[in-house]
């Protein structure tokens, strides 16, 4: 079976969660950049990376990567490329995005018009045919050009990885289920610890959790790209990594997973998320003001995304919620913060200094994780219910 190298893009400052998570499948990292992580697999990789990665955003197929500084590089370095291996005859494809960066080729579309006119070249003379009608599966294309390398690779994923499939509406501002993922994989918290999100909005934190607890692969109730490429990836692949994935699950745990909100709209979309994860067993929602957060368990985590505040006269708003959470947060017992935001003013309003904090992009927006640490809980005791 053909080894390729595939390419997983991540949040900024997040790149450390996602190569464990890919070490954790078995397959060899060859080179960690900002925003991506690019290791080794076959088919079945392919597979198993799209299935099982909580904190990626997609699994792209490497096909090629040159320097090029001239539209006429671009064309003939694209064009020697091997594209017959990957697209057959009737495959649809194009550029769905083209990126550059401190390069001389810097025009989007005019990437994205020649790539594509050099692989149609390639394949005209491969496939001995002047016209292709690209009514058969689709390959869509990324190219990125950093620096003047031209790095080209086809999208297996499709919709983004963090459209897991159980959250077709939102609550205000959400975050990102890949991004609430990898936030948790960065704390110590384990599924035998209390988990509290004060601002759940739509439940991705909780959610998220509770996946994990439950060792749920993320593309289960979902469709990709590649499923359809026979030519490259066998259908057995595919079946293979969602048998492996489902017999993974255990839903035989106990969990003690909660969000709140002030808001009973969203709650009644957590709630119904949650129905959708196949979680709703392992979560708890209710309509709750940050006022009112309190816990009668030790060692727990309260794991939140608090409103930002980006227009003024909501920034006005934000001391006392900070201020009350902070407040709740000390009455808690041995308990750990984690809280993302792009408030500067958290820790005074909080009551306290940060232990670390970790600089995050939350799409666009500049964000930091902050930790407010709590005492390690006793070793070889279970701590879940402990009072």
């Amino acid at each position: 079976m053909n080894t390729y190298e595939l390419i997983a893009p991540c949040h900024f400052g997040l790149e450390s969660v996602l190569k464990r998570e890919i070490y954790d499948l078995g397959y060899d990292i060859t080179l960690v950049e900002d925003g991506k992580v690019t290791f080794e697999g076959d088919a079945e990789a392919i597979c198993r990376a799209n299935i099982n990665l909580r904190t990626a955003e997609r699994v792209l197929l490497k096909v090629g990567q040159f320097k090029a500084y001239t539209f006429t590089e671009l064309f003939d370095q694209t064009k020697a490329l091997p594209w017959e291996e990957f697209i057959p005859e009737d495959g649809e494809f194009w550029v769905t995005k083209a990126n550059s960066v401190n390069s001389k080729l810097f025009s989007s579309s005019d990437v994205q018009s020649i790539v594509k006119k050099a692989i149609v070249e390639r394949l005209k003379e491969k496939y001995k045919v002047g016209w292709f009608k690209e009514d058969g599966n689709s390959y869509p294309l990324r190219v990125t050009i950093i620096k003047d390398v031209v790095t080209i690779a086809i999208d297996t994923t499709g919709n983004s990885l963090h459209k897991r499939g159980y959250r077709p509406a939102s609550g205000k501002a959400p975050i990102s289920e890949s991004l609430a993922a990898a936030l948790i994989m960065l704390t110590p918290w384990k599924k035998d610890r209390a988990f509290v999100d004060p601002f759940c909005g739509s439940g991705t934190f909780p959610i998220e959790a509770a996946m994990i607890a439950a060792n749920i692969a993320p593309g289960l109730n979902r469709e990709f790209t590649a499923e359809s490429w026979t030519n490259i990836i066998p259908k057995k692949e595919w079946y293979n990594a969602i048998e492996e994935a489902n017999e993974a699950i255990d839903m035989n745990i106990n969990t003690d997973i909660q969000g709140f909100d002030i808001d009973e709209n969203v709650i009644k979309i957590a709630r119904q998320n949650a129905i959708n994860a196949g979680v709703d067993k392992l979560v708890h929602f209710q309509k709750r003001d940050v006022k009112e957060l309190s816990h009668s368990g030790k060692y727990g985590f309260v794991i939140t995304n608090p409103p930002y505040g980006e227009r003024l006269e909501e920034k006005e708003a934000l001391p006392p919620i900070y201020t009350a959470l902070g407040k709740q947060f000390a009455k808690l017992d041995s308990w750990s913060a984690y809280v993302i935001t792009s408030y500067t003013d958290i820790e005074k309003y909080f009551g306290r200094k940060a232990d670390k904090n970790r600089k995050i992009y939350n799409g666009m927006l500049k964000t930091y994780f902050y930790s407010f640490l709590g005492p390690r809980p006793p070793k070889k005791k279970d701590i879940r219910f402990e009072k």
